[in-house]
This record gives structure tokens, sequence and C-alpha cells, in this order.
């Protein structure tokens, strides 16, 4: 200090822990303008240097560039809103490292390689609105010039496949799972299969039927739940004719070649990749899945093998 209270440049280092060479670039870019000069020219600063060495310092750790920081000593913007410019930039970066967290266990987990790792990571990253655009283009696809169940279509088409801020290793292996499946030309064409069954069920063009309501789709997966359920609870073999007796509860009067396709809508496993769909769909977005009833189509499909 020297008789007017001023200070050197080195006992500001020392009183803030700041680094001579930084202090000297903020006196250099004007944002810590020295009160004087020594006799032998060299730089002293005033006690407000202290506090202002203090909040450079600070909005420094707290992430703050360069510039926001000379903007905020130079008073051409208010502190808060700088602040809050940068709270939503940590936000998107704490999502983006809880992201690569949550792929990182996945690839411990699986042992991944390389190029599995990078499929992981390209597909985690994408945006909430990438996700969505690739469960509505497997959904216009499916659906496209049909006139399938509207309830159907809308379940499908309105779950949400967006991944969380902090996704659990689970949630990324399902959503890497869902990409792949609604991607498949296979998967598309036999839910498409399903669809146009539905469709035509529903206009009455299939022998003669009523045409199907809204909701037909998810009901008859409710009475196989229900009626196939029970069979097997009893003990009821698929080749008994009490088997049968279930089969006929469940499709009526529907001919030999009504079941047949019916048959093979169950061999192609259809129901259980639609199952699996809405599982995926449910750990995405952190539901508890419903149970699996695979038991119970693979059941009905042997029964109908026995009783075509």
């Amino acid at each position: 200090m020297d008789d007017e209270g001023l200070f050197t440049i080195g006992w500001l280092s020392r009183r803030t822990a700041m680094p001579v060479r930084t202090i000297r670039y903020w006196s250099d870019v004007g944002a810590l303008p020295p009160a004087g000069r020594s006799e032998g020219g060299y730089r002293l600063y005033d006690a407000g240097a202290v506090a202002r060495l203090e909040l450079i310092k600070t909005l420094r750790e707290l992430g703050l560039g360069l510039d926001d920081v000379r903007r905020v000593l130079e008073r051409r913007a208010a502190l808060a809103e700088v602040a809050a410019v940068h709270v939503d930039a940590l936000d998107a970066q704490i999502r983006t490292l809880r992201l690569r967290r949550a792929v990182l266990s996945t690839v411990a987990r699986r042992r991944s390689g390389t190029e599995e790792m990078k499929r992981l990571h390209d597909l985690a990253r994408l945006s909430a609105e990438e996700r969505r655009r690739i469960i509505e283009d497997f959904v216009d696809e499916v659906f496209g010039g049909l006139d399938a169940d509207p309830e159907l279509r809308n379940r499908m088409r309105h779950t949400e496949a967006g991944l969380p801020d902090d996704p659990t290793p689970e949630q990324v292996d399902a959503w890497v799972e869902l990409a792949g499946l609604v991607r498949d030309p296979g998967f598309r064409r036999r839910m498409r299969d399903m669809v146009e069954h539905n469709s035509r069920g529903r206009a009455g063009q299939e022998r003669g039927r009523a045409g199907q309501e809204p909701g037909a789709f998810a009901w008859f997966v409710k009475k196989v739940v229900w009626q196939v359920g029970r069979a097997r609870e009893d003990g009821v073999r698929p080749d008994s004719p009490e088997a049968a007796e279930v089969v006929t509860r469940l499709l009526g009067d529907m001919d030999a070649a009504g079941r047949a396709a019916v048959r093979e809508r169950l061999e192609a496993g259809l129901f259980a990749e639609a199952e699996r769909y809405r599982h995926l769909m449910a750990v995405i977005n952190g539901r508890e899945p419903k149970p699996s009833h695979a038991d119970d189509f693979a059941w009905l499909l042997e029964a109908l093998r026995a009783h075509p």
C-alpha cells in the first residue's frame, strides 16, 4: 500500500488468490481500471478493485464466459439476466451429463464394443422432437390410408417416447430397442397387416360380418387374457375338447379360413411384438409395465392348431 491507500498488483494477487497475469488481463481489457500509477509507472488499485476481482472470480467459477463477465462489470447487462441465461445453459449441460452417464452405464453392463457404444450414444442423444418424429413416421406408415380403429391409432401415436432428464440405464436400453423395433421393415409390415385386418373388420367387408367398433382390438386382447387365463389356471390343455369351447367363445362362429388368419397372426408373433412395443413405452415413460400375456397367446395358438 502506498501513502494514498492504493495497492500494488502483487498485493491484489495475494489478497484474492488470483494470478498476477489474470489481474493484468482484466486491467488491460478495461474491466479493472487502475486508480493510479506509482512513480515507477506501475499500476495501483483501490479497495474497490478488491470487490471487483472477487466478483470476477465468483462469476468465472460459476462458468460465465469472459464476454459476459465484462458485460456485467461494465453494467451493459444486469447480473440477474446473465445469471438466468447461464442457468438454462447449465441445465442443458446437466441433462447431457446425465444422459452420458446412463449411456456409459448401459455400455458397461452390456460390455459393448465401440460400434454399439456409438449407436447407443447417437440414439440416446436425439432430441425430444427427433424421437417423436421417429414414432410418428412409424405410425403414419402403419396406419396410412386405412380406416383403422382410431383408439388404437391414438394410443400408438400419442404415447410419449421422450427420455427423462435423468434416464436410468433401463430407460436407455428400452429406447434403443424401441427405435430399432419401429425402424424394422418386417415389424412395420406385420403391424400394417394387423391394422389392415382391423380396417377390413371395421368396414364389415370380411365374410359379411358387422364392422368392428372402436377398441375392438384391445377388447379382443382382454378377452384372450380373461378366457385363456382362466382355462390355463384350470389346467385345460390346448388340445382338449374344453379348449375347443374356449376358442369358440373367443372367435364366435368364425369359419376355418378366419381361424387360420388369426393363427397366422399369432404365428408371426404379431401380438407378442405389439405387447413388446407397449412394454418398452411404459419403461421409457417411467410407468410400471403391465404383466406379459405371451403365455396366453401361446396357449391360444396351440389351441387353434389343434382345433382348426
